[in-house]
């Protein structure tokens, strides 16, 4: 037997390929078809492109060959023959494949390029869909990711990708993540105001911790303290649940305008207010602060978000004092000053700090 390899053979690694494609083709037919054969198949597969491309090829012959089909060996139905209808040896199947593919008629068609030829045609368009395929995953899929942070005293509007807006208040940390089927916002500390862009096929997201604000188009504030949420709807209506992960779930509250929701100690207690006091709670974007009858040990936990010189409850006689009205929230001296003239209030002034006491 002559040892040279005529022109036209495919190289031999190709052919060695192509056999075990057939081996894989004929044993999946059988009836004995396990898991574990399953697992190795893939296995096998994932190894190369160029198994995936032998397969293929010869899994489509077999589909749609007559020649093929006549390897059922009396076979008349349409169509190859079900699963498990040869009855040769595994090696016989195999070989009848490969026979059956090089005897092809001419007359199908024109002229055909050899095996190898056409299998590396082949494996380059199939290497170019799946680049395609995996670019356009890629791109459905991609997560882009930013981070804004806010110092203290800073008020700062932030334009999101989708169109939404968002405005971090004081001290603030956001991280906002979008592609093209998602919209989610992780409040890492303080507080934010969201205009949220309409986008049904895409709900906005805001992760505070144990539970997240879920909207499609609205307005609404998520604000974040050290054990405790709250939640401000001005326009719209946001659904308030628990977040993935974050311990026993619970049941959903639907958040219409004019409401809010606090979340603490792991209970949700949800109130409407009057129209307009809930877009009064979000006057920080402006540089003012609303209080209505609110105590004034609250009234200066405000302030203190927004300066660095801190106001200090001296005494729990002028921490009950309530007090209204709307106050610039940079200027804490003016708004001490306003309390001793008006109320039974001593303040004491520092640099780092202003400490009222009662009188």
């Amino acid at each position: 037997m002559s040892t040279n390899t005529p022109a036209n053979d495919p190289p031999r690694d190709s052919l060695a390929i192509e056999r075990e494609a057939a081996d894989w083709l004929a044993r999946r037919d059988g009836e004995d078809w396990r898991d574990a054969d399953q697992a190795d198949f893939v296995r096998w597969l994932d190894a190369d492109a160029a198994h995936h491309v032998a397969y293929l090829r010869l899994a489509a012959a077999w589909r749609q060959t007559g020649r093929l089909q006549a390897l059922g060996a009396g076979w008349q139905g349409n169509g190859p023959p079900p699963r498990g209808y040869w009855q040769a040896p595994l090696a016989t199947r195999s070989e009848q494949l490969l026979q059956a593919m090089a005897e092809r008629p001419a007359a199908r068609g024109p002229a055909r390029k050899p095996v190898w030829v056409r299998a590396i045609a082949t494996a380059a368009v199939l290497m170019a869909c799946i680049g395609a395929g995996a670019w356009g995953w890629r791109a459905y899929h991609q997560v882009e990711i930013t981070t804004y942070r806010t110092a203290m005293g800073q008020v700062e509007d932030l334009p999101l990708a989708d169109g939404s807006q968002a405005t971090l208040a004081s001290n603030s940390q956001v991280e906002v993540r979008m592609s093209r089927r998602t919209r989610s916002v992780r409040l890492l500390q303080g507080e934010a105001i969201f205009a949220v862009a309409k986008d049904p096929g895409r709900p906005f997201v805001v992760d505070a911790g144990t539970h997240q604000a879920v909207a499609v188009g609205t307005r609404f504030s998520v604000r974040r303290d050290a054990r405790d949420l709250r939640v401000v709807v001005t326009e719209g209506i946001v659904r308030l649940e628990s977040s993935p992960g974050a311990g026993a779930p619970q049941p959903a509250s639907l958040l219409p305008a004019d409401s809010i929701a606090l979340v603490r100690e792991g209970g949700v207690l949800v109130r409407s207010v009057a129209p307009g006091d809930a877009q009064r709670l979000l006057d920080w974007r402006e540089g003012v602060l609303a209080f209505r009858d609110t105590p004034l040990a609250e009234a200066a936990a405000e302030f203190n978000r927004y300066n660095p010189r801190k106001i200090v409850i001296g005494d729990a006689d002028v921490g009950a004092l309530r007090i209204g009205g709307s106050f610039r929230w940079d200027n804490a001296q003016g708004f001490a000053q306003l309390l001793e003239a008006g109320f039974p209030v001593r303040a004491d002034y520092g640099a780092e700090r202003i400490v009222l006491h009662s009188r």
